[in-house]
């Protein structure tokens, strides 16, 4: 995919979408596409390149753009994510860009600053602030466990209102690319909180395969995740998540989606339904290991 995609529909100016190979970004990239809208993908290898270590090349990134999806990766908690969304922020008003959607994360303070620079620039804004993904389960760090049929992490009882990553995808979009979101904060959740027991439950029946919930003990998690050889953010991010955020303070459900959308979120049901028929959860039999 080029960096740059054109349309004939008369949008004036760029979106650029950072971290547009994510989860979320990639999304968002799609949905773009589909309505003709002009768009950027920011990554280290487009052209021109995007680093959020290197400020040198934000510049040719900014040319021509109007309205920004901002997605910092890992996470806005991690260690000096403010500063270099205040930083993008500040350079981002001065190339005239006229419209900043952040993906925001609930319940961490670290994020809650970056959305008052994102608020404070001056120009229009929108934050999409979101729980924990669906997809972590299918995409992202606990897949190898769903196939393994086992998920052991140091969650206990307490709920998470877990939200479809396509729902903040079209929340985002509607942002960035239609009026009336201008000075919103949309907290978006599922219709409903599971236990991380519960959710496996789910992913078990949509599946039909036996797969167990098994809590460890947080020091165990975090000398598992060590040996696993994941980046230092990655670890610290885990560690954050798990001993910090997954502490009740986010278990409740909000209102986000049906704001912004006109419409109910996704239940993790019907995402672990949709999951499982796509195939992404199936374990290949002893005979096609074998030919393999």
């Amino acid at each position: 995919m080029n960096d740059e995609m054109n349309s004939n529909t008369g949008t004036e100016g760029l979106t650029l979408v950072l971290g547009g190979t994510g989860k979320t970004g990639h999304r968002v990239v799609e949905r773009l596409a589909r309505r003709g809208v002009p768009t950027r993908v920011a990554s280290r290898s487009a052209n021109p390149p995007f680093d959020w270590s290197d400020q040198s090349g934000w510049d040719a990134v900014l040319d021509g753009v109007t309205a920004v999806y901002v997605s910092y990766a890992p996470d806005l908690a991690i260690p000096g994510a403010t500063e270099s969304i205040r930083a993008l922020v500040e350079r981002a008003v001065e190339k005239g860009v006229q419209r900043l959607v952040l993906l925001s994360g609930r319940g961490e303070e670290e994020a809650q600053l970056c959305e008052s620079i994102v608020q404070d620039a001056g120009i229009e804004w929108t934050v999409v602030r979101a729980s924990w993904f669906n997809q972590n389960f299918s995409e992202g760090e606990f897949l190898e466990m769903v196939l393994a049929g086992a998920i052991t992490l140091p969650a206990g009882d307490i709920p998470e209102p877990f939200v479809d990553v396509d729902d903040i995808a079209d929340v985002a979009v509607a942002a960035l690319n239609e009026d009336g979101h201008d000075g919103q904060l949309y907290e978006l959740t599922g219709p409903r909180c599971l236990t991380f027991k519960e959710a496996v439950r789910e992913i078990a029946s949509a599946t039909g395969r036996e797969i167990q919930y098994v809590q460890i003990p947080h020091e165990a998690f975090a000398a598992g995740i060590v040996e696993s050889g994941a980046a230092d953010d990655i670890a610290w991010l885990l560690d954050y998540l798990f001993t910090t955020v997954l502490d009740g303070r986010n278990a409740y459900v909000c209102d986000g989606v049906q704001r912004a959308l006109g419409r109910e979120p996704t239940d993790f049901a019907e995402y672990a339904r949709r999951i499982a028929a796509k195939g992404a959860w199936d374990v290949p039999s002893s005979d096609q290991k074998a030919v393999a």
